[in-house]
């Protein structure tokens, strides 16, 4: 919680003034039962009405007075709360969009959902209750016992009992209630993912008729939450009763030992009255002290959770990182030296012992089966994730030493789910980059073949995309994905099964066209698609992470196993024959 303090040094202005106006209040608060005192010691008892008036018109300036500084401090507590929100909230998202994939995998999409939404809500309201009250509760039960004792020290001595009674009982249950909410907010992530993974997938959970399932298991795990809101519901709703028990007793006590005192003439009725005013104020402000300790309490344990995140954001960014390296004599462009990946949690490598060379403009297939490892391979070239093992170096610079924002400018990755959003066309292709102009937006929708259709959608360049391209078919989500990535002009493109939905008649006209642009790229092509890799440069085939296979179409046809399998499953071998003697 501490790391989040510098989010309100903006607003230090008003987190001093709140406290400080609501202090001012508590004072004219604390000066009530003392005019009431006179007002009945010196007015009601001796029949003085114009005594009477004074000490009346005087309350109602005290009234009037601390209404006012209430407002202002009020004011000052909801101005710095909303704006510090505001701020981590910023902090926080900045913090996740610079999260690396690996990252963003371990934490999980339904934590960071619930720690930019319901944790940073709980803060908001955590630091608004705090600075309007941790102060002023303190200050007037302070101040109510002193201020008794200065109008009857036998009688102010049951206050002095009364609240090291209650510290103990407030600490011991904040202790354990703080461990709760931070589990309350755990179980909350989990019901977030469970909605989420529902909410995207729910046309497949209908088409396996998985609706009964689901709700049950949904069911389930609200049973949880709320338990576990109810366990720690019962230790923290001990504070109020508990608060009023301990005055009430002491509230007794304190009218017989009044009593007794009036009855023997050392305390005036006015006095005994103040004195019973003085207790209403301490039960009050300790019942709000209480809920407020309640209150801090979930604040802190979301604000660790929050900070957790923060500080981990601030640790990826110790180190001095350099721009994507130019080319050097003698260095391949990308090497991969016995390179291995492992993802966090998993039994086994995903990768293993890779190592290949790879020329400035060349052309790399790579195929293989299903989970051997072909996203994984492309991934660590754009850094998404960290090798566990050996190196992978670019112009002779480790890929590690590169700032990932820099290698991301020059290494563009079209993912085989295709993500455009709300917008216009022309708005998410300069994704890419943002100062294009629409002379180089056409050139690159005629790379990927995507003209044809943009220019007949009403509007073009100006056709309005519906979140997540909703209103787009696959193929044509797939095109405008690779013009947005050509818009940058990247020197390493990569194409992880990325025209899977395109007919083999364009998927061969694009990868022309790719061939023949005035610089082309470094092209990473993933397909199971034999014909869309058979031309490349160098195929690399995988087989369970690991390289079973490298080289041109015509020798992997002749020397591996697994290609052939891929390649004749698509094309027969008897009528291929002549083919592959051409090769």
């Amino acid at each position: 919680m501490r790391s989040l303090y510098k989010y309100l040094l903006p607003y230090k202005k008003e987190c001093l003034l709140s406290p400080l106006f609501k202090l001012i209040e508590a004072a004219f608060e604390l000066a009530v039962p003392l005019v009431v005192a006179s007002l009945i010691d010196g007015g009601i008892s001796r029949g003085n009405s114009t005594h009477i008036i004074k000490m009346g018109l005087l309350l109602i300036l005290f009234g009037g007075a601390g209404l006012v500084f209430a407002l202002t401090a009020q004011y000052y507590a909801a101005k710095a709360a909303t704006g510090f929100s505001a701020v981590l909230r910023s902090a926080l998202f900045k913090t996740i969009q610079e999260m690396e994939p690996a990252d963003l995998d371990r934490v999980g999409a339904d934590t960071l959902i619930t720690r930019i939404t319901s944790d940073i809500s709980q803060i908001q309201n955590g630091v608004n209750m705090f600075l309007r009250l941790l102060l002023r509760s303190p200050f007037i039960v302070a101040g109510a016992v002193i201020m008794a004792f200065t109008v009857d020290t036998g009688s102010a001595l049951v206050f002095a009992l009364l609240i090291p009674c209650l510290a103990a009982a407030v600490y011991l249950i904040m202790k354990f209630s703080r461990r709760g909410y931070r589990r309350i907010q755990e179980k909350l992530d989990r019901i977030t993912g469970k909605t989420r993974e529902n909410l995207t997938g729910v046309r497949v959970i209908r088409a396996f008729c998985m609706e009964e399932r689901e709700k049950d298991e949904f069911l389930e795990m609200d049973r949880d939450y709320a338990l576990e809101q109810e366990r720690v519901g019962r230790i923290s709703a001990l504070m109020n009763p508990l608060t009023l028990v301990f005055v009430d007793l002491f509230t007794a006590a304190l009218i017989y030992t009044g009593a007794v005192r009036v009855d023997a003439g050392l305390l005036t009725q006015g006095e005994f009255v103040a004195l019973l005013n003085y207790m209403a104020q301490i039960l009050i402000e300790l019942l709000k002290l209480a809920n407020l300790i309640i209150l801090i309490s979930r604040a802190a344990a979301c604000g660790e959770r929050v900070g957790e995140l923060l500080n981990e954001g601030e640790e990826k960014k110790k180190g001095v990182l350099i721009p994507f390296p130019e080319e050097k004599a003698g260095e391949p462009f990308i090497a991969f030296d016995n390179v291995s990946l492992s993802y966090e949690g998993s039994g086994g490598k995903a990768i293993e012992n890779v190592s290949f060379r790879v020329d400035k403009g060349a052309v790399i297939g790579i195929t293989g089966g299903t989970g051997s490892g072909k996203s994984s391979l492309v991934n660590l070239i754009s850094g998404f994730y960290p090798v566990t093992e050996g190196e992978i170096r670019i112009n002779g610079r480790d890929i590690k030493e590169i700032d990932p924002g820099d290698l991301r400018d020059k290494v563009s990755t079209v993912f085989q789910k295709n993500i455009l959003f709300s917008g216009s066309l022309a708005d998410n292709l300069r994704w890419g980059n943002p100062d294009a102009s629409d002379t180089e937006l056409w050139e690159a929708l005629r790379v990927s073949q995507a003209e044809e259709f943009v220019r007949k959608k009403e509007g073009g360049l100006s056709f309005r995309v519906e979140q997540g391209g909703k209103n787009l078919s696959g193929g044509q989500k797939q095109r405008l994905c690779i013009a947005r990535a050509l818009v940058s002009k990247p020197e390493v493109l990569i194409l992880d099964d990325s025209a899977s939905a395109l007919d083999f008649a364009t998927d061969l006209k694009l990868r022309t066209a790719l061939r023949e642009m005035e610089n082309p790229p470094t092209l990473f092509i993933v397909s199971q698609r034999a014909a869309s890799i058979m031309h490349s440069d160098l195929i690399i085939v995988l087989d369970d992470g690991r390289v079973s296979g490298m080289g041109s179409h015509s020798e992997l046809l002749k020397s591996n196993d697994v290609y052939k399998e891929i390649y004749y499953s698509q094309f027969p071998e008897e009528e291929h024959k002549g083919e592959q003697a051409a090769y």
